[in-house]
């Protein structure tokens, strides 16, 4: 029998607040210092570029970030230039733990624990956690 996908999701956006918000007062600052006259114009432009960069490298790790649920295995992938991957086989799985916050309840998000594998932020959690726990058992 073939391995069949059973999830194949990115993590919660949630892990985009901290990195844009980071982003946004970079901008702000950039956006400040662009308007004040030279040399503060420079730095401005400078920091204008970095926030846009900043953002951009987050949305992409985003992006590229996925938790997979196999018949198989369960795995975190994530790399653009180079793919890595943490993976634990489902067989091997004694216990598997579902941690979420007051937030990630009501987001729908939190931190899945299979063996040696911790993976936060995963959307649909709770669905998600079933599916490892039927596979698993």
């Amino acid at each position: 029998m073939a391995e069949q996908v059973f999830v194949d999701e990115r993590r919660h956006g949630i892990v985009l607040v901290r990195p844009l918000g980071r982003a946004l007062l970079l901008a702000l600052a950039g956006g400040t210092g662009v308007l004040l006259n030279w040399p503060a114009s420079f730095a401005g432009a400078f920091l204008l570029f970095a926030a846009a960069a900043y953002a951009l490298a987050a949305v992409l790790r985003w992006d590229r970030t996925h938790v997979i649920v196999t018949t198989e295995k369960l795995s975190v992938v994530h790399g653009v230039v180079r793919k890595r991957a943490a993976t634990v086989r489902l067989a091997k799985v004694g216990t598997v733990e579902l941690d979420q916050s007051l937030l990630g309840r009501m987001l729908g998000y939190g931190t899945l624990v299979a063996g040696d594998l911790e993976i936060d932020c995963v959307p649909r959690a709770r669905e998600v956690s079933a599916v490892v726990q039927r596979l698993a058992g």
